[in-house]
C-alpha cells in the first residue's frame, strides 16, 4: 500500500507519478499568471494557495491527478472567483522532480551512449512540455558503468560521467553529486516515480 503525503493524490507529470511533492510551485505559478494579468499587486494568493492544498487534502477523492487536470481545477477556481484575467495567464509549473538515469542507461546498454542520450533528451523534452522546470537527476555514476559495461570504475566510466554532466548542465538539469542527499540538494526536491 501507497502512504499518500498529507493525504494528497499523487501527481502525473509526464510518465512520472509523484507522491511527495511540495504544493509551493502553486503558489509561484499564481504568482506568474497574476504578474502575467497585471495584477502583481493581487493580494489573494496565499489565500488561493491555501484554499487549493487544503482542497487537495481534504476535498478531493482521486488518487492520482494529472498536472494539467490540476491546474484546470485551479483555473476553474479562479474564474468562479472573478479572477478571469490570471486564470487566463495560469501555466502548469510542475514540482522540483528528482530522477534517476540508472533505468534510461539499462535501457540503452552497454556501449549504446548515443541511445542514452537521446533518451535522455526526449524525457526532458517531455517534463518541459508538461511544465517541469527544476529537474535533477541522480545515479550518475552507476549509469556511467552500465554504459560502459564496466563493473570497475576506469577513465572511459570518468569520460562518461563528465559527458553526462555537461549534457544535463546544458539542458538545464542538475546532476546530483553522490553522497549528497536529494533533501540536502534542495530541501524541496520530489521523487518521482515513472510509469510505462
Amino acid at each position: 500500500m501507497i502512504a499518500f503525503i498529507a493525504n494528497r493524490p499523487a501527481l502525473q507529470i509526464g510518465r512520472h507519478q509523484v507522491f511527495d511533492y511540495d504544493t509551493s510551485c502553486l503558489e509561484e505559478a499564481l504568482r506568474r499568471a497574476a504578474r502575467a494579468a497585471d495584477q502583481e499587486d493581487f493580494p489573494f494568493v496565499n489565500d488561493i494557495h491555501s484554499g487549493i492544498v487544503k482542497y487537495l487534502e481534504t476535498k478531493c477523492t482521486l488518487r492520482l491527478l494529472t498536472l494539467n487536470e490540476l491546474y484546470e481545477r485551479m483555473r476553474k477556481m479562479l474564474m468562479k472567483i472573478g479572477c478571469v484575467k490570471i486564470a487566463d495567464e495560469l501555466k502548469p509549473l510542475a514540482p522540483p522532480l528528482t530522477l534517476s538515469l540508472v533505468e534510461s542507461a539499462n535501457e540503452a546498454g552497454n556501449g549504446f551512449e548515443l541511445a542514452f542520450f537521446e533518451r535522455l533528451r526526449a524525457e526532458i523534452s517531455e517534463l518541459r512540455e508538461v511544465g517541469a522546470e527544476k529537474i535533477l537527476f541522480t545515479g550518475l555514476r552507476e549509469s556511467s558503468l552500465i554504459i560502459q559495461g564496466s563493473t570497475k570504475w576506469n577513465k572511459h566510466c570518468e569520460r562518461m560521467l563528465g559527458e553526462m554532466d555537461a549534457f544535463l548542465r546544458k539542458c538545464g538539469c542538475d546532476p546530483l553529486d553522490e553522497g549528497q542527499t536529494e533533501r540536502g540538494a534542495q530541501s524541496c526536491q520530489t521523487s518521482a516515480v515513472a510509469m510505462d
